[in-house]
């Protein structure tokens, strides 16, 4: 899969804020994904362990969640943990994976955040210029934001505000689970986000790409 790299992954942790300042101007999350237009959907993970990083990439097909193609990368950890620096850690291994890409995915679904994030600009967003492709975040626990109490029903959704900005929603997809946190990564709107992620989740709380990826990712 051909990518569009916007800068290297070597630089410390205050030049890495700076790019992201830099590179939030171009995402885009104004782009309406028709549903009917998405028949495969990448799910995208990173398993981190004693200095190693392991990027799994498993493409599915809508609606039967058939595994189309899954593609690994492992290479060492080059970025220190630093809370909203998370593409700076993952980004060297994912974009390993993602140049070994044979199918060329409609959406990708990443195990983070896409603008849910401090400076606008996680891990599904930061990726998705990579990609030119569209991408959503989805994120197990709160990276910023507040939102309030949702109903108790699958498909339920409140909106995630920070600092009178809405940046995505929290998201239960199963009844009386814990929410999820979407929100768009690039080339894409918050309505198709959510309406992607639905359309890819079955009876668990997470959609089945992210499953397949976590469990392809593993455990180093």
């Amino acid at each position: 899969m051909q990518l569009h790299p916007r800068h290297a992954w070597t630089v410390t942790p205050r030049e890495a804020v700076s790019l992201q300042h830099d590179l939030r101007g171009e995402i885009d999350t104004a782009r309406t994904l028709p549903l009917a237009e998405v028949r495969l959907v990448a799910g995208v993970d990173v398993s981190v362990k004693n200095g190693m990083s392991r990027a799994a990439v498993v493409v599915t097909r809508l609606p039967d969640f058939a595994i189309v193609e899954t593609v690994l990368a492992t290479r060492p950890t080059p970025f220190p943990y630093v809370p909203g620096l998370l593409s700076f850690r993952e980004g060297p291994v994912l974009e390993e994976a993602f140049s070994r890409l044979a199918s060329a995915p409609d959406v990708f679904i990443f195990d983070g955040m896409g603008i849910a994030h401090p400076r606008r600009i996680g891990i599904a967003s930061h990726m998705g210029l990579w990609l030119e492709k569209p991408t959503i975040g989805c994120g197990k626990t709160l990276l910023v934001g507040q939102f309030d109490p949702l109903g108790p029903e699958k498909g339920a959704t409140a909106p995630l505000v920070d600092k009178g900005e809405t940046i995505g929603v929290a998201l239960r997809t199963r009844e009386r689970v814990s929410p999820v946190f979407i929100s768009p990564g690039h080339r894409i709107d918050l309505a198709s986000a959510v309406a992607v992620t639905l359309a890819a989740t079955t009876r668990f709380r997470l959609p089945e790409p992210i499953r397949f990826a976590h469990a392809a990712a593993g455990t180093l």
